[in-house]
């Protein structure tokens, strides 16, 4: 599989060779979905949590008398049929919202995300990419430069001054390979790749 190479303006010079295991593999749209959905279930932090009737603020003493008012009997106002009354099925901070995932079908989803934005042309491979200060005005430039808005850097290693410098564009994501997540690839309209990363990232899913 070869993939464009990108220069300083943006435009394609030439082709780089890369892993067919990684970038020339077949689109499976169901995995992909289910790694997608386990990667961002697996972040939920399940802190919502819902009170029962035993919780929530309420009196004891009967709202009205037994018999004679014409409306359904009531012991008291925490009944989950009442407003402001307590749910029947709460949520709870202990709920586990995890997926299971196997690292042969994680490793394979990520390459079919991959492998289907190289062929839609929506990654591309740059030699390296730094600027000389962690200002973010240079590298907004740099980018729009480049023809780039929304996109998302994939870079051998991630120095201070890449780090602060995109911390403020919010269109704009720089990561090392090992933090490379299915949903910032499926969100992001354009991949870039540094050579070096190619490797790494070779030896992580292929």
């Amino acid at each position: 599989m070869q993939l464009e190479l990108l220069n300083e303006q943006g435009q394609a010079t030439s082709k780089v060779d890369a892993p067919d295991t990684l970038f020339a593999r077949d689109y499976n749209e169901a995995l992909v979905h289910q790694v997608v959905v386990a990667y961002q279930a697996n972040a939920r932090q399940g802190t919502r949590a819902q009170l029962t009737r035993a919780e929530v603020r309420h009196s004891t003493k009967k709202p009205f008398r037994q018999k004679g008012t014409g409306n359904a009997r009531a012991g008291m106002t925490s009944s989950p049929l009442w407003r402001g009354g307590g749910r029947i099925f709460p949520n709870k901070p202990d709920e586990n919202f995890s997926h299971k995932l196997n690292k042969k079908m994680y490793r394979a989803g990520m390459a079919a995300i991959l492998s289907q934005l190289a062929r839609e042309g929506r990654l591309a491979v740059v030699d390296s990419i730094s600027i000389e200060a962690p200002k973010t005005k240079l590298l907004a430039a740099k980018l729009k430069g480049m023809g780039l808005d929304h996109v998302m850097v994939i870079a051998d290693s991630v120095d201070d001054n890449l780090l602060l410098a995109s911390r403020n564009l919010p269109n704009v994501l720089i990561v090392e390979p090992r933090y490379v997540d299915p949903a910032s690839l499926v969100f992001f309209k354009k991949v870039l790749v540094t050579k070096a990363a190619i490797e790494q990232l070779k030896e992580m899913l292929a």
